[in-house]
């Protein structure tokens, strides 16, 4: 048995797990791709950084844990008051009786029932899933083998992240030339810091923080082709301006004539590092990068010397 990370308090669970599993929360990725989406879970997914934006493909490395649920006395209740579990003893008293017998044991006891959730959005959440018990009683301040920690909660908040996708500016916009310097620069990047708390009320919570930091470039051909310049990019790219240095974006120093369609591919990737506020977790994630892309058509200016 391990320490438990957090300080066990009374959590609400309206959820019957004895029913088959809902969906609780859902966050991260883009689109029809989703990097979390808890079924059976108390866990509770918010902050801007929770939706509206793409996520990187970060995946939650194990796919199914026990989460703590009620005390002894509260899960007796909720499995022999009300309605449900009337309907229940009315189809099979015997099978109903030794269904409740497991809670009728451990009442007085201190402790607390752990049951099982997963992310369905991994491919082996259900199958990881069935092969827990449905129900574990654990003593105070101990949590059972595959009882979530402080440490998996954060990984379910990082691929719960998602951060704006940028859309890429170029100078010249329509069309470079060799040897003309193409300055690059980002918009509709909206806020420089997302946040995202995943949390077990009452129990225990994880808030990551990812802050625009810097742009990678990447000018879609060769260095022999292409001559990069990042040093004065800084989180967003450097615009053009009359008579600035020239310190963010590509020089080209070839056509693309011989290209795919007679242009090059650029790509502006942001990079979002990652931090547990409050230093929480004594580990840190890999920064978020989502990237955007231009086509780049660029032509070569002929000269003819006359003597």
């Amino acid at each position: 048995m391990k320490p438990l990370l957090a300080v066990l308090l009374a959590v609400p669970l309206l959820l019957d797990p004895t029913a088959p599993p809902k969906v609780d929360a859902n966050a991260g990725g883009t689109g029809n791709t989703r990097f979390v989406e808890l079924e059976a879970s108390t866990i509770k997914i918010t902050g801007d950084g929770a939706g509206g934006g793409r996520g990187d493909g970060y995946r939650v490395p194990r796919p199914c844990w026990y989460e703590p649920s009620l005390d002894a006395e509260a899960m007796y209740r909720l499995h022999t008051e009300g309605a449900g579990p009337a309907r229940r003893a009315g189809i099979d008293e015997g099978s109903f009786r030794a269904f409740i017998q497991q809670f009728e044991e451990k009442r007085g006891k201190p402790g607390r029932w752990w049951v099982p959730a997963y992310n369905k959005a991994d491919p082996n959440g259900a199958a990881c899933w069935g092969g827990l018990e449905q129900f574990i009683f654990m003593p105070p301040n101990t949590t059972p083998p595959s009882g979530i920690t402080i440490e998996q909660l954060a990984q379910i908040a990082r691929a719960a992240l998602t951060v704006p996708e940028p859309t890429v500016k170029l100078n010249p916009d329509a069309k470079s030339f060799v040897n003309l310097p193409t300055y690059v620069w980002l918009e509709n990047v909206g806020q420089p810091r997302r946040t995202v708390t995943a949390s077990i009320p009452g129990v225990m919570s994880v808030t990551l923080v990812a802050t625009l930091q810097d742009i990678k470039i990447d000018p879609g051909t060769t260095k022999d082709r292409a001559e990069v310049h990042e040093e004065g990019c800084g989180p967003s790219g450097k615009p053009y301006a009359k008579g600035a240095q020239f310190t963010c974006g590509v020089r080209y120093l070839r056509s693309a004539i011989d290209q795919p369609r007679e242009k090059y591919t650029l790509t502006v990737t942001t990079v979002w590092p990652v931090q547990a506020a409050g230093n929480v977790v004594p580990f840190q994630f890999a920064p978020v990068q989502v990237g955007g892309s231009r086509d780049v058509p660029v032509g070569e200016i002929q000269s003819n010397v006359k003597p």
